[in-house]
């Protein structure tokens, strides 16, 4: 579990606080994310382990913050928390280990505040979720919650936020996930009655809210999801380009991260309608395979797998 044990940064001074804290890191992100925590052990270098987990665990945390409870709880305890953070980003303390490892983090890889700031706007909108009417609506909630969610997490790998251009590739990696969370967690988020896909998808094909709560296996639900795996695909393949702009070293995790979102696509796609009535899960073989396959050199960027031939964006 200690994760802080084998960081290589130079110069960097690891007080006895600083290794309890990111330890405490450690033992969240395993439990919260066993897969997610194992994938960053694996392929990321020692020196960055911690600062990964350090803002994903924050943003990990903060997220539960906001589906747990009824709509006045959810908001009572998500003011608590975005005031401890802000306290802390003018302080720079805080009594909360995780909080304090993100301090410690985002201070050595100097995140831009305005990503953190951001976050905890955006985060507001899941405390009473609206829907979405239209595409442009899902677009502004990327832009407000999951670009941010995106540069305060995978945006450690360049200091200081990287560049316009890194930031926008990393825009492309959270509209990609976000579309496949939208499809994997569909019937769960279902039962939570809320709605993730775009009203005017629905319809444009001909569904009803009634459709998906009942898991109706129509044709109109079937083109539905296929349209929304085919725009989720194609996201990811320009994606693709993020890692021209990473150093090479944290080049493993993020293919492997695009390649298991291609694979749960993939999933969504041969359990068609079904996916409204149970959520898609990772095969753990398959896991295992991405990751062995992730951890392989490369000559060059490898192309992400292609969308199978029903669900060419072309044909959409």
């Amino acid at each position: 579990m200690r994760v802080w044990r084998r960081c290589l940064d130079a110069g960097e001074v690891w007080g006895s606080e600083a290794r309890s804290d990111y330890s405490k890191v450690a033992q969240f992100m395993q439990r919260r994310e066993p897969a997610g925590y194992a994938a960053v052990r694996m392929l990321t270098p020692a020196h960055f382990q911690p600062h990964v987990l350090a803002g994903y665990a924050f943003a990990s945390f903060t997220d539960d913050l906001c589906d747990r409870g009824t709509v006045a709880e959810r908001t009572r305890r998500f003011d608590a928390w975005a005031g401890q953070i802000r306290a802390a980003l003018d302080s720079g303390t805080a009594r909360h280990p995780l909080l304090r490892a993100f301090l410690h983090t985002s201070a050595l890889r100097e995140l831009p505040r305005h990503w953190i700031e951001s976050y905890l706007d955006g985060a507001r909108i899941d405390l009473d979720f609206p829907g979405f009417a239209t595409e442009a609506d899902y677009q502004a909630y990327v832009d407000r919650l999951t670009w941010p969610f995106l540069m305060i997490t995978t945006g450690l790998a360049q200091s200081g936020g990287g560049t316009p251009e890194f930031a926008q590739s990393c825009r492309l990696v959270a509209d990609a996930g976000q579309r496949t969370d939208i499809l994997t967690d569909l019937a769960e988020d279902l039962r939570d009655g809320r709605l993730y896909l775009p009203l005017d998808a629905l319809e444009r094909h001909g569904v009803t809210r009634a459709d998906l709560d009942a898991g109706r296996d129509v044709p109109g639900v079937r083109t539905l999801l296929s349209e929304a795996a085919g725009k989720a695909h194609h996201t990811l393949r320009e994606a693709t380009r993020l890692l021209d702009e990473l150093p090479e070293e944290y080049g493993p995790l993020m293919r492997f991260v695009l390649d298991l979102h291609h694979q749960r696509l993939e999933t969504v796609v041969a359990m068609g309608a079904a996916v409204t009535r149970r959520p898609a899960r990772d095969n753990p073989v398959t896991c295992l395979r991405l990751l062995a396959g992730a951890r392989r050199p490369r000559a060059g960027r490898r192309p992400a797998p292609q969308a199978r031939k029903e669900y060419e964006p072309s044909e959409i």
